[in-house]
């Protein structure tokens, strides 16, 4: 199967997770906005059905996601999930019934072009089932000061993009975070069994930077439009995703004259996506 397993189970975690973005955004537009952190948030938002709806499309994506990780590269599998912005507008539309324009379109395209461009270059490889101790240690101190920064960064603005956009950020660093926690924990089911899974500290690190990254997610949708919150949340994701795979897992991207066709897709990417930030406005 090689990568064709991890590659269409990262494919459908990235659409359900694009799905409960708009869904989960909807329902945040509905109840009060706040000026910091407010747990009751969460209380609010299970009253609406629409929250309730991107909850189930979540997990539906953890699902995949796991799947996928335990399967395939975690820097083959997060860069995957650039495709939630473009999936994510592209849904947005259709609740809304309005049509996206054809820059977006354009855009789209970039974005698409871009990570096939940039995976085909790469050809990430590697699949590591266990990591130091120390190694965790500085991913996780580096992780948890980034988170900090940008939630304190966020908070002190007012709602808007750039509130939205470092909210957004510590939420992408929450979930690569997340994946690369989570991929530890499934090969560690994976050889000693549901026994082992429970017992793992990995299993309860994962759960946690995840609740971190939805109480995070809320509020950077309810700080600003999705089209500022969502670029930061799916790059920030596919690079510090590809960081943790190759010093965590020692995971191998290919190099030399590789590099050239690399930095153009990402250039195609990171031009598609920021093109998308500053055409989409109309996106809810």
């Amino acid at each position: 199967m090689g990568v064709v397993l991890p590659v269409l189970f990262a494919l459908f975690a990235a659409f359900s997770n694009a799905l409960a973005t708009v869904l989960q955004r909807r329902a945040a537009l509905t109840v009060p906005q706040s000026d910091g952190f407010r747990f009751g948030l969460v209380l609010d938002l299970l009253r609406r059905p629409l929250w309730i709806g991107g909850i189930l499309a979540v997990i539906a994506a953890g699902a995949g996601q796991a799947v996928a990780l335990a399967t395939g590269p975690l820097s083959l599998v997060q860069p995957l999930f650039v495709l939630e912005l473009p999936l994510a507008l592209l849904i947005a539309s259709l609740v809304t019934r309005t049509r996206m324009s054809g820059a977006l379109w354009l855009a789209v395209g970039g974005v698409v072009a871009g990570l096939g461009i940039t995976l085909a270059a790469a050809s990430p490889a590697g699949n590591r089932t266990s990591v130091p101790t120390d190694r965790w240690l500085l991913a996780l101190a580096a992780c948890a000061g980034a988170v900090a920064v940008l939630a304190v960064a966020g908070l002190r603005r007012s709602p808007g993009r750039a509130r939205a956009g470092c909210l957004g950020g510590a939420t992408a660093v929450c979930y690569a975070l997340t994946a690369a926690l989570m991929k530890s924990a499934v090969h560690v089911l994976d050889d000693g069994g549901i026994g082992a899974f429970l017992t793992a500290w990995q299993t309860y690190a994962f759960g946690a930077t995840g609740i971190c990254a939805l109480l995070l997610l809320e509020h950077a949708m309810q700080g600003g439009p999705l089209v500022a919150s969502q670029p930061a949340l799916t790059l920030g994701d596919a690079g510090i995703s590809v960081a943790l795979g190759v010093l965590l897992y020692e995971e191998h991207l290919r190099d030399g004259w590789w590099l050239l066709p690399q930095v153009l897709g990402i250039a195609l990417i990171c031009t598609g996506v920021f093109a998308l930030s500053r055409t989409g406005t109309g996106a809810p």
